[in-house]
């Protein structure tokens, strides 16, 4: 069985990952940390799934749910101004030799994202921009496999489109479902060689240039 730790499990893209996986992989079994386990009680007799309480911003608790797994996803950002969720979870990875980090993170960090869009999307995103900038580079300078996902503007549509950039090209698109978000992660689980040691760009290639999100 391979074992995936989802930090931040109640967010709308996780539980969208959390009921594709098992659905689809019945070989993966969840640890799903949250703060309040009772949101997730629905999942709580399914003989694949454990559910944590816990606090992502103490090393103790994210410590503990870490032992025996193979692949962590963080479905968060890391806004925190010192990065406690990230340096606590690369602490974690390397005390417990866990083999996979996913990592979510927002579109910008790189100034990537060109033209009308690029410039909205920086003076609303630009409070957090420091703490997501220095995420991703404490995964990309840690040693460990990891995937930095750079997520647009989100909607809920049904439909799973995206095209994929990478660190060093252009921001394509400026939104994108979340389902096309909870695809490429239930990819990455599928198979871990997937997007390793990369930061990539998701987006509906089709809202490409367009001034502002797509709802």
């Amino acid at each position: 069985m391979k074992r995936v730790l989802v930090l931040g499990a109640n967010g709308q893209v996780a539980r969208i990952v959390e009921s594709r996986i098992l659905q689809e992989q019945a070989d993966v079994k969840l640890t799903l940390f949250l703060r309040n386990s009772s949101r997730l009680d629905s999942l709580k007799n399914n003989e694949n799934v454990t559910i944590v309480d816990g606090d992502v911003t103490n090393f103790n608790d994210v410590n503990s749910a870490m032992k025996g797994q193979d692949l962590v996803y963080i479905s968060m950002v890391d806004h925190t101004s010192d990065n406690i969720i990230t340096n606590n979870v690369v602490k974690a990875i390397r005390a417990n030799k866990v083999s996979r980090i996913v990592a979510t993170n927002l579109l910008g960090i790189y100034n990537e994202v060109p033209g009308e869009f690029g410039r909205w999307n920086y003076s609303m995103v630009k409070s957090g921009l420091p703490a997501a900038i220095n995420a991703d580079k404490i995964l990309s300078e840690s040693g460990l496999t990891y995937t930095t996902l750079r997520f647009p503007w989100l909607n809920d549509r049904d439909e799973v489109k995206y095209s994929i950039t990478h660190k060093d090209e252009e921001y394509v698109g400026v939104s994108g479902s979340r389902q096309s978000m909870a695809d490429v992660i239930v990819k990455i689980i599928s198979d871990s060689k997937y997007l390793a040691n990369d930061s990539v760009g998701i987006a509906d290639p089709n809202t490409q240039g367009k001034d502002r999100p797509v709802y």
